[in-house]
């Protein structure tokens, strides 16, 4: 099984003939990953040949949705043009938008994701400044290598998408039945808890994994989310220890201030929940694996 991402899921691409779109999309189709088409208004109707297949290039999300039958859009839009994006991916009615885009301002993001909520929610975001998310030998959608882990029992969910990446190399000789990288920044869609609900109620994730940094309360609310409705094994993980007050570190969200925010607190709110929180990427690998063989 997988959350949110499977080997029928049908994507899209907007700003797929650029640099970095490209690129992805050439990764996201080694890993098995249905790629049906891009969007790009200025080369509507033509063809990109990416290692030797041939995607038709649409006007809009929702001419590539009814062409194709899509149901997921990976975004790799400039951060400057990244809300009319999104916007329109919303619009279109697509139930999966992967917002790839670093830099999009906090504004932008509120606005775009007021807008989804005010819609009816029928689009589910991730992201922004996220790596994507994959269900390892089903689908990838996004930026998440594909080639170091396979498919398993464990959820992982995580802010950090070099985090991510390490936590799945660890635990390969697990596997992961998706790995959802959220984001950082201030604003974001899809949750922890959004997460964390998802593999709760997916019947082939066993164990889940949980990683947070500093900055803001999402950690703190997932530990009460998790105190009240998750059954399975969650361990965790908060980046930032020995990061100083009043600094903001690598994404715009992961700022502290007094105490709070601080990893410290974070721990000690997912203790209280009854989840294990290693000190290190790699202690909390260990821990994962020592609850998974003892479940």
């Amino acid at each position: 099984m997988a959350i949110f991402l499977t080997e029928n899921s049908k994507v899209i691409v907007q700003g797929m003939t650029g640099a970095e779109g490209t690129k992805h999309t050439s990764r996201m189709l080694k890993s098995g990953t249905q790629i049906v088409g891009g969007v790009n208004p200025r080369k509507a109707g033509t063809t990109a040949d990416i290692d030797g297949t041939s995607l038709p290039v649409f006007g809009t999300v929702a001419e590539a949705m009814a062409e194709t039958g899509a149901d997921v859009t990976v975004i790799f839009v400039p951060p400057k043009f990244a809300k009319d994006a999104v916007i329109e991916a919303i619009d279109a009615g697509i139930g999966l938008a992967v917002v790839i885009t670093e830099g999009i301002p906090v504004h932008d993001t509120a606005y775009f994701w007021a807008h989804a909520v005010a819609t009816g929610n029928k689009t589910r975001i991730i992201g922004p400044n996220c790596p994507g998310l994959i269900s390892p030998g089903k689908s990838n959608a996004g930026i998440i290598p594909a080639d170091i882990t396979g498919p398993g029992k464990i959820g992982l969910v995580s802010k950090s998408g070099t985090l991510t990446y390490q936590m799945m190399y660890e635990l390969r000789d697990i596997g992961f039945s998706s790995a959802v990288g959220i984001g950082g920044d201030p604003i974001i869609g899809t949750t922890h808890i959004d997460a964390l609900a998802a593999f709760e109620a997916d019947p082939e994730t066993e164990l889940i994994v949980m990683i947070g940094e500093i900055g803001g309360d999402a950690e703190e609310r997932a530990a009460a989310y998790i105190k009240e409705n998750v059954t399975k094994p969650v361990v965790g993980y908060v980046a930032g220890f020995t990061a100083p007050e009043g600094k903001t570190m690598g994404h715009a969200g992961a700022i502290v201030s007094g105490s709070a925010g601080t990893a410290q607190a974070k721990k000690e709110a997912l203790e209280a929940a009854g989840v294990k929180v290693g000190k290190t990427p790699s202690e909390t690998a260990a821990l994962a694996r020592e609850l998974f063989a003892a479940r």
